[in-house]
């Protein structure tokens, strides 16, 4: 009988780059909830320390730093890999970009190869696939990066997986299509869609919307994205492999907007703006057949009990005030 994924994780010491995020600090509560030694190493560029469990060790700092990632590496037998500069970041500053996103990586991989860890697991993102040829889209079909964020997050899959083949470090890749969920801060500048749309609908402001608004998106839940994550970590045939991390159901972005409209119970009025450099991505959605079969995973969440979750969470938690930015279309 095969060990629950939380029973997997108790008394382990574990690293956590990028665990004051959003995805990681969910990620962190649930390894600490399981009973995991963990160390979160964040230089809080778009973190928050408030992020981190208590529980958890935490260090500020940044994967850039060779010395410092090697230390925390070392003391440790399981890493996850979050840290990392975001598409709208990314595109500002490329060399940024490419100095946390591959050069960060590259850290990290050196330092467990060096240290022996039982496993690295990568967190990548569906962004690699560019415009698809045709959907769902599987993890072996041609892939496009079209900004610098889906080049540098594709070199640093590309490096795990190659240090897993010339090194044989024990590596997995997931890659993220869309994460929302409670805890995505409406008042961080790089948030997602999802938490710009809520707080617009609730202040009764128009939803503004990139383009048409037909572009479509596989949004995911971030509880079902972290249990992904971390089977990721402890299934023996994720090793050298890369999972698709979505629902395998397409959204468009209006269609997403008034789904936000419903989860609030609050009308809502779409404007159509010009369309930016960065949404260039038509369609997207992930074929997550290989992640059901080979991790055992199966999203739980719908997108209408997603909403309805984040909804609640951010009228709860006091973010209906804050500041509306720019809205990107996924």
């Amino acid at each position: 009988m095969m060990t629950s994924p939380e029973r997997s994780f108790g008394g382990r010491r574990i690293l956590v780059t990028g665990g004051a995020g959003f995805v990681g600090g969910e990620l962190t509560r649930k390894l600490v909830e399981a009973g995991a030694r963990v160390t979160v190493l964040d230089d809080l560029f778009t973190g928050k320390a408030e992020t981190i469990p208590t529980g958890a060790e935490f260090i500020e700092g940044s994967v850039t730093d060779a010395k410092l990632v090697d230390e925390l590496v070392a003391a440790n037998s399981l890493v996850f890999h979050l840290a990392a500069r975001n598409i709208i970041a990314s595109t500002t500053n490329p060399r940024d970009d490419f100095a946390t996103n591959i050069g960060g990586t590259l850290n990290v991989l050196l330092a467990a190869r060096e240290n022996k860890v039982d496993r690295v697991v990568y967190t990548g993102s569906a962004s690699v696939y560019g415009n698809p040829r045709s959907i769902p889209i599987n993890e072996d079909d041609f892939l496009v990066p079209l900004t610098p964020y889906a080049v540098s997050k594709l070199g640093g899959e590309n490096y795990a997986q190659a240090f897993y083949e010339s090194y044989g470090l024990p590596t997995a890749c997931v890659r993220y299509s869309n994460v929302y969920g409670p805890g995505q801060r409406p008042d961080n500048p790089y948030c997602g869609v999802v938490s710009k749309f809520l707080v617009d609908a609730h202040a009764g402001r128009p939803l503004s919307i990139h383009g048409d608004g037909e572009q479509s998106r596989d949004y995911t839940y971030v509880d079902d994205a972290v249990e992904a994550t971390m089977l990721a970590a402890i299934r023996p045939r994720a090793e050298g492999e890369v999972f698709n991390v979505g629902t395998g159901i397409e959204t468009s972005v209006n269609g997403l907007a008034l789904a936000i409209g419903r989860a609030l119970d609050v009308p809502v009025e779409l404007r159509h703006i010009d369309r930016r450099d960065i949404d260039n991505i038509r369609r997207r959605v992930v074929n997550i057949e290989k992640a059901r079969r080979m991790l055992r995973w199966t999203p739980q969440v719908t997108l209408e009990t997603g909403l309805s979750r984040t909804a609640e969470w951010f009228v709860r938690s006091g973010f209906t005030e804050a500041a509306p930015a720019p809205t990107r279309a996924g």
